[in-house]
């Protein structure tokens, strides 16, 4: 029996954007439900969505009336449940250096750039548009830098990916992390691995049908 899978997603979020990619990798079919993050002072804040998820974030993951709310829970459980291709391939070393690049971007860089700090900084604390966008391009740039310097010390300058010669979890975050520098003007000239892991990605279907232009609410 085929499993019903639903998608609470935003375009242009970044968390979403990774469960995407990792379904399409996979050749998962789903429903697609947008959630706007700035419509109606936020659709995630609405009554309905809470109820669905009680943190008011995207995506949201429905499999069969069961729910998951994290995106790496979500891909890691895509995963197991369909092993191929792999997002964790590999002994438990490359596994934990999936997990890192995966955890560095989806724990240290993104949560500090996330949308609703980003309202709290201007719409609690008065900060200037100007003062938020350098807040954004210090922060990224610092995470983004300090992971191509984590990878270049791994010493496999030869990978295509972020990690080995396939598409792994790391990719499936650090694509979207990447679609957000760019949007912001953060500097990624000391960055060429994590340019040229990207690069590689978007030659793919299942990256280029989950980027956000390619979304029925990209705007």
């Amino acid at each position: 029996m085929t499993a019903s899978r639903t998608l609470y997603t935003y375009f242009r979020s970044s968390a979403a954007y990774r469960v995407r990619i990792a379904l399409n990798i996979k050749g998962l079919g789903y429903d697609a439900v947008p959630v706007h993050l700035l419509k109606d002072g936020g659709q995630q804040r609405l009554p309905a969505y809470r109820a669905l998820n009680p943190f008011g974030l995207v995506p949201t993951y429905v499999e069969d009336k069961r729910r998951l709310h994290q995106s790496l829970a979500v891909i890691e459980y895509l995963d197991e449940r369909h092993p191929t291709p792999p997002l964790l391939p590999g002994d438990a070393w490359q596994h934990a250096r999936i997990r890192e690049v995966a955890l560095a971007i989806a724990c240290e860089i993104h949560p500090i750039n996330n949308l609703r700090i980003l309202h709290y900084l201007t719409q609690t604390l008065g900060v200037a548009d100007e003062a938020r966008q350098q807040w954004i391009r210090h922060w990224m740039q610092t995470g983004l830098e300090a992971l191509e310097a984590t990878l270049a010390a791994d010493g496999d300058s030869g990978d295509r990916f972020c990690i080995g010669d396939q598409p792994t979890l790391a990719d499936c975050c650090l694509v979207p992390q990447l679609f957000n520098a760019r949007r912001f003007g953060v500097d990624l000239t000391n960055c060429p691995r994590l340019v040229a892991a990207d690069a590689a990605c978007a030659e793919l279907p299942a990256f280029q049908q989950a980027h956000p232009q390619q979304q029925p609410d990209a705007e």
